[in-house]
């Protein structure tokens, strides 16, 4: 037997003024972004220079990042399962937070580029693990009506907060050879410090006021809970399925999130292996983070006049034709510009709203729990995404079709997505 706590909370205008919590909760993305940011612009240009000269960086960066995805994809449904159970959610955040924040200062230290890696694949899991529980708080933080607002200020915010210490970093990185008489490899190491510093910084506001809502089993039953937990999964799983609109986003979900995931995270190590500028994909990427922060919160004032779907279904459309002009086009740094503009309008806007509009969708006090299988769907289809992408470069030897093959995903996910029938639409 399971319960369900709502407690009553005053309700807010859609169009209100975010609240202290919402707020806090939002601090969060600015936290964590910057630790993403600096693993899409410097940590693979790092990693290549730590490599072999016969190396590839975009197999290498494939490989560990499906490493990392396919261990969260494994985890979080059945730690999300117990994480519904009162008090639960915030001690498995701050696990996989202090992991994430402590395995990134970790990668200050002077590593051959195997034990490098191996020590960003556990900084990212520890990172995707928080990010499966803030993920579910959104439900306890504000109601349905305000989800996709309060969800695009958070990767909006996010975005341009994490430019502040990027810019440190890359300061550090570009100066400090001359200024503190380091040589570049020690500035971009101290750099991971800085940024795991940032994190945990911005993670107090959240930890310090969160309070869970919904959950389906109080304290004291928390023994019981655990030992139903397979049990629990299985019946969820089958609800999924039963579910039709709820279940037809997810395959969808599955399908697009992994063009998503893959572009961002592979992105620099595919212009590097085209041989650009480092330090021009690097700014690049920079304008990538400014572009995105009104895109992302314009996003969600669209979504709110049109609907959450509609948009999503024109970012899949948007995301087919980067891939298409990354794949024929990009071969200069003008070129990895354009590309980094396009990703910025784009990329906040379909992640946000694949966040609150999922939260609409499911049970809130079973919000782990199937946050937990968003998950599987959205670290599974990373898994296939950048293995797909190391696997096709380096079988043809040519990273273009690696990310040509993106195409195909995304043409699933919006067949699936034109399928749906949008239980959310007035």
């Amino acid at each position: 037997m399971t319960r369900n706590h709502t407690a009553a909370t005053a309700a807010t205008a859609p169009d209100a003024r975010l609240t202290p919590l919402e707020k806090r909760w939002i601090v969060y993305d600015v936290g964590n972004s910057a630790f993403v940011l600096l693993s899409t612009a410097v940590t693979p240009i790092y990693a290549q220079s730590l490599m072999p000269d016969d190396g590839n960086i975009v197999s290498a960066w494939g490989y560990a990042q499906t490493v990392a995805a396919l261990v969260i994809a494994l985890l979080m449904p059945l730690l999300g399962s117990i994480a519904d159970v009162q008090g639960m959610k915030i001690r498995f955040f701050l696990g996989f937070f202090g992991t994430g924040a402590v395995a990134c200062a970790a990668m200050a230290l002077p590593l051959t580029w195997l034990p490098f890696l191996a020590v960003y694949i556990i900084a990212t899991i520890g990172l995707n693990g928080s990010l499966t529980f803030y993920d579910s708080m959104l439900i306890d933080v504000t109601d349905d009506a305000r989800m996709d607002r309060v969800s695009s200020h958070g990767y909006g915010w996010g975005y341009i907060g994490s430019t502040i210490p990027f810019l440190a970093c890359i300061a550090l990185i570009f100066g400090g050879p001359a200024v503190l008489g380091w040589d570049s490899a020690a500035c971009t190491r101290l750099s991971f410090l800085i940024t795991a510093l940032w994190w945990a910084l911005f993670t107090i506001p959240l930890v310090s006021s969160y309070r869970q809502r919904h959950y389906r089993a109080t304290r004291d039953r928390l023994a019981q809970s655990v030992r139903g937990t397979f049990r629990e999964l299985g019946a969820t799983f089958a609800r999924i399925r039963r579910d039709k609109p709820l279940w037809m986003f997810m395959v969808a979900f599955f399908f697009y999130i992994d063009a998503v995931n893959t572009v961002i995270s592979m992105s620099t190590s595919y212009g590097t292996q085209l041989g650009l500028d480092s330090t021009q994909l690097v700014v690049a990427l920079l304008v990538t983070q400014f572009v995105a922060f009104p895109c992302a919160i314009v996003y969600g004032r669209l979504a709110a006049r049109h609907g959450c779907k509609p948009m999503i279904v024109a970012a899949v459309c948007a995301y087919l034709g980067i891939v298409f002009f990354a794949a024929f086009f990009l071969r200069s740094e003008t070129e990895f510009w354009i590309l980094a503009i396009m990703v910025g309008m784009f990329q906040g806007g379909i992640q946000a709203l694949s966040r609150s509009y999922y939260g609409k969708l499911i049970p809130k006090e079973r919000a782990n729990e199937y946050y937990g299988f968003y998950d599987i769907f959205g670290k599974t289809a990373s898994v296939l995404g950048t293995f797909l992408v190391a696997t096709a470069t380096t079988i043809t030897g040519n990273a273009s079709m690696g990310v040509l093959s993106i195409a195909i995903l995304l043409v699933a996910a919006l067949a699936f997505l034109l399928m749906q029938h949008d239980p959310t639409a007035a």
